[in-house]
């Protein structure tokens, strides 16, 4: 049976998967799109991260296909539907990678509440912006709100309560009163509770109809002035243009985000030269740690479902 691998894997995943399958591996075949749909014509398996657009033309692409392995969460880059009429089973990474994302909203937290992380070039030239510098906040003490209580969610809750934040959620499936809350040390709050509420606002949400610019205009509103916003879910979960204007307004504290409308974030974006603002390029659940957690997962569960119907 054989598996295409579209994107970058761990090189022991794939060596794992090699040793029982005919594996065809190159991290940079989703480039080329006219050699990726030849491979795809014997493929029994499809492994993707978030650059593969599954669609259905790529399905009708791929006769044999039955299993797509994602190295990752999200699944906005694969047509659910068609999947399903095709009797493929599709397998997130659920979970593997729910550390890095929790420490890299820990960690764009304290850099923005902070603020003093950008002198070097400064301190190094001889200038000395003691002055300037000397109105950053603690963490401890701080409320993270944290939209969205799947895994990652939770991951990040409980780092953050280790460090002394209080922790209040939101989610969409999780009424007020369900016992999740307490079992995790959180106060579950309505959405609009929560961004009054909120010292720092983190995103953990699918992109769907009814999370597409779930923070506008309108919620930014009702966010503390100077709230930190975290955005490591999908870049449609915010719009971009109510961010900046907010950053330069004045009207936020600042914001992180990892994830955009339009990757890579094209040249002109209206969050260009913002004051207060980190972008990273969808790399918050990449580590070299969750790497080999994710592929590792993904390779498992992609052999056992091959072998399964061998």
């Amino acid at each position: 049976m054989r598996i295409v691998i579209s994107e970058f894997m761990d090189e022991r995943a794939v060596a794992m998967l090699a040793s029982h399958f005919d594996v065809c591996y190159d991290k940079s075949l989703v480039e080329r799109e006219a050699e990726f749909t030849r491979s795809l014509a014997s493929a029994d398996a499809l492994i993707v991260r978030n650059r593969t657009q599954v669609t259905a033309a790529l399905i009708d692409a791929a006769p044999k296909l039955s299993v797509v392995g994602r190295l990752g969460v999200g699944l906005d880059n694969i047509d659910i539907p068609a999947c399903a009429a095709r009797g493929i089973t599709i397998f997130p990474a659920t979970g593997a990678n729910a550390q890095a994302v929790a420490e890299y909203v820990i960690a764009a937290a304290m850099v923005l509440l902070r603020g003093a992380y950008g002198s070097t070039r400064a301190v190094a030239n001889g200038e000395w912006p003691r002055g300037a510098l000397s109105d950053g906040r603690e963490l401890f003490g701080k409320t993270i709100g944290v939209i969205g209580f799947g895994s990652i969610g939770r991951v990040t809750g409980r780092l953050a309560r280790l460090l002394g934040m209080r922790v209040v959620g939101s989610d969409a499936n999780l009424p007020v009163t369900s016992p999740v809350w307490a079992e995790e040390a959180t106060t579950g709050r309505t959405l609009d509770q929560l961004l009054a509420e909120a010292d720092v606002v983190s995103l953990h949400v699918p992109l769907t109809a009814e999370t597409h610019h779930l923070i506008d205009v309108t919620k930014l509103a009702e966010m503390k002035p100077d709230a930190i916003l975290i955005n490591t879910a999908r870049g449609g979960v915010v719009d971009e243009a109510a961010i900046a204007n907010a950053l330069r307004a004045g009207k936020l504290g600042g914001a992180a985000l990892d994830v955009f409308d339009q990757e890579p974030l094209p040249a002109g974006s209206p969050l260009a030269v913002c004051p207060h603002l980190l972008l990273t390029p969808h790399i918050a659940g990449v580590t070299r740690e969750s790497n080999v957690r994710v592929s590792i997962l993904i390779a498992e569960k992609v052999a056992a479902a091959l072998s399964a119907r061998s």
